[in-house]
């Protein structure tokens, strides 16, 4: 029998957010020990890399996430799911329906699971390019997070409505 967790996740994800009414969207690339935030922006279908949060053992820094949350005024909210190149889920999978799950619960806002197969690695690629470009610094590699959730926003922006 599916616990309520199973239930929340299961409605997190069939949710589709029509994203003709959508102005703004969080989106977040969940990690064991960080989370990456970007924000979208609806009208021009782009994204931006906000910050990395803390993730500990009990879990998210959700002062953090309530700040982002009160400044920004999403409308939806976007999860990073992590799945295998054949698109079956990995081991991170069910912490990332967790986190959608706990986020759509605390703040009551349509929240859907983006799939998120190659953000790390464009993330890294788009991280580099802005290196070279003298945009970023080594030092800033911390925010690789953030520039994965920022990708997750737009795959998200580019999938068919």
């Amino acid at each position: 029998m599916p616990d309520a967790a199973t239930n929340r996740n299961t409605q997190v994800e069939s949710s589709t957010i029509p994203k003709s009414v959508v102005d703004t969207v969080l989106g977040f690339d969940y990690g064991a020990r960080r989370i990456g935030v970007a924000v979208g922006n609806g009208l021009t279908r782009s994204a931006r890399a906000l910050e990395v949060i803390a993730n500990r053992e009990q879990g998210p820094d959700w002062p953090r996430l309530d700040a982002l949350l009160s400044e920004w005024r999403p409308h939806a909210l976007l999860v990073g799911l992590p799945l295998m190149l054949d698109g079956s889920e990995q081991r991170n999978s069910h912490a990332a329906r967790t986190f959608a799950a706990a986020l759509n619960e605390r703040y009551r806002l349509p929240t859907q699971l983006v799939d998120e197969r190659f953000s790390s690695q464009q993330a890294a690629q788009r991280f580099a390019d802005r290196r070279a470009h003298g945009e970023a610094r080594r030092k800033h590699a911390q925010a690789l997070d953030a520039v994965a959730a920022e990708i997750i926003v737009e795959t998200w922006f580019t999938q068919t409505p």
